[in-house]
């Protein structure tokens, strides 16, 4: 472990108490992350002592008290910049280094968690390690030789198991009440698979972090729920996202107040389903809101739905545990986790498939229904190894006809002003599509998805001589890729799945077009 100084134990909404409503109250930073991104300059305690002896005086100026009492965090230094004429796999193989971090960087007493080796960041805001993200970068560093990057980001998520009982969203303190979509088996495989860790090092912190999302299930009632897990009309049990808390998220304070003011309902359920979204990854989306004509962020029920996706890693999870259990002598445990698996299976194909639409749909277990909006949610139990063969030929179809537009995989079918819609495509979905199609022997969908995917990002890297977190996808051929928007912030650079999935597309494709684009290229190959 790095000597590095350690994080305030308490996160910044809870450490500085009125002196943190203030500064986000006041929008003392245009982005709300910024503040509890902060480093104090001096004692926590001193300095909200200070506030309170100073807040009621003539005059107080609360920029200036900010300004002399934290330090605000800027992205690491570098002179990385875009080389015009580079290759895309160059740039790529470029920004690892850009993008990492070492545990010696950490300023004292702030919000940043220790982890024990070096680390990928997304890039832009998103300075600190992220969970989901971090599989889809993986990809990349795997394709770019960098295995021993890879295998110290394992260790790093078993690390934070081991410290915190489950991977927090992200190596805050103010993300410790929540998770992101459980990916660290599937890290676990594709590390072990490429010699980057034993996978059977890990199966401590795999059973340690099922058994934090299964939290609650013991003596669960049919028809109710508790914190992660929910129990079905017929006694199956099935997860879905949730949070420890029920106040406004700390990195979008004003953000959160703004959306409860405006829905009418008790302040405390709405930060609660909106901190839900945060956990799963998708936030926000049509997905978590209510099905009406227009529905509105305000209008949010997160923790009133349980996910295709979520259940379908936890499957994995579990048949990982299993296969490990298995190789490890644990037969009991081996037998157990196989029997759960199944289980869930189970449930899945009878509360979340529709087989007369060919696909899977999240299931509303308030209002005892399954959602009507298609989402790419539907491939994770692709990517997961859950469905049979006429459920894979199925989707297979759907996708074809409902989520494949020009620039790659749709989303969701509904356009809105939210990033986790149409007409935005995300990196982390085209490869779990990719990836589910490819090894339910539909190669030709999953080609198709990739090369879309690829022209659309070689079409902006060409321009821009970046990759972007998201992309707004093309939904006629004749139109021009760009950057996504939507969302609570401006479009992010960097970014770390977008290069992890690109480098590793860019290696399962060595004859596409995208190879020959370079950066700022005068004759642009790519829409």
């Amino acid at each position: 472990m790095s000597a590095a100084p350690a994080p305030d134990a308490l996160t910044p909404a809870d450490r500085y108490a009125e002196l943190f409503t203030a500064v986000q109250g006041a929008r003392v930073f245009p982005d709300s992350k910024t503040f509890v991104d902060c480093a104090p300059r001096g004692d926590p305690a001193a300095i909200l002592a200070a506030y309170r002896a100073q807040c009621g005086a003539p005059g107080f100026d609360l920029r200036a008290f900010v300004a002399a009492h934290f330090e605000e965090e800027h992205p690491a230094p570098s002179d990385y910049m875009s080389v015009p004429g580079q290759p895309i796999a160059a740039h790529i193989d470029d920004l690892w280094s850009v993008l990492t971090r070492h545990p010696h960087q950490l300023p004292p007493d702030g919000s940043l968690l220790q982890v024990p080796h070096p680390y990928v960041v997304p890039g832009g805001r998103f300075g600190e390690l992220y969970y989901w993200d971090s599989y889809f970068t993986m990809l990349g560093l795997a394709a770019s030789g960098r295995l021993e990057l890879l295998g110290d980001m394992v260790r790093n998520f078993a690390h934070l198991i081991d410290t915190c009982g489950h991977v927090p969203n992200g190596t805050r303190t103010y993300y410790l009440s929540r998770s992101q979509p459980p990916l660290f088996a599937f890290m676990v495989e594709l590390a072990g698979r490429l010699g980057a860790t034993n996978a059977l090092d890990q199966l401590p912190q795999l059973r340690t972090e099922h058994a934090w999302w299964m939290r609650g299930a013991e003596g669960l009632a049919p028809g109710s729920a508790q914190a992660r897990v929910v129990r079905l009309p017929d006694g199956a049990l099935l997860n879905r996202y949730w949070d420890a808390r029920d106040t406004p998220r700390e990195e979008a304070w004003a953000e959160d107040v703004a959306t409860a003011q405006a829905s009418g309902r008790e302040p405390a359920e709405v930060y609660r389903h909106l901190r839900a979204a945060a956990e799963s990854g998708w936030d926000f989306s049509t997905r978590w809101l209510e099905e009406s004509e227009a529905p509105t962020l305000a209008s949010i029920r997160t923790t009133d739905i349980v996910p295709v996706d979520l259940n379908a890693f936890l499957f994995k999870l579990e048949t990982t545990i299993a296969a490990l259990s298995e190789q490890a002598g644990d037969r009991a445990s081996a037998q157990a986790f196989t029997q759960q698996a199944q289980r869930r299976r189970d449930a899945v194909t009878q509360w979340l498939w529709n087989v007369e639409q060919g696909a899977f749909f999240d299931h509303d277990w308030r209002q005892g229904r399954q959602r009507r909006g298609l989402t790419a949610a539907c491939v994770a139990p692709l990517f997961a190894g859950l469905v049979d063969a006429a459920q894979a030929d199925a989707l297979a179809q759907t996708v074809r006809q409902r989520l494949l537009a020009p620039g790659g995989l749709s989303t969701t079918e509904c356009f809105s002003d939210q990033q986790w819609d149409q007409p935005n495509g995300w990196a982390a979905l085209q490869w779990m599509a990719i990836d589910g199609f490819a090894r339910h022997g539909h190669h030709a969908l999953a080609g198709t998805i990739g090369k879309r995917w690829l022209a659309t990002v070689a079409a902006v890297y060409e321009r821009e001589g970046k990759l972007v977190e998201k992309y707004a996808l093309r939904q006629q051929e004749h139109q021009r890729s760009a950057g996504g928007g939507g969302g609570e912030y401006p479009l992010q650079d960097g970014f770390g799945w977008t290069n992890g999935v690109t480098r590793a597309l860019l290696a399962a494709h060595p004859q596409h077009t995208a190879h020959g684009c370079v950066a700022h290229a005068a004759e642009p190959l790519h829409r």
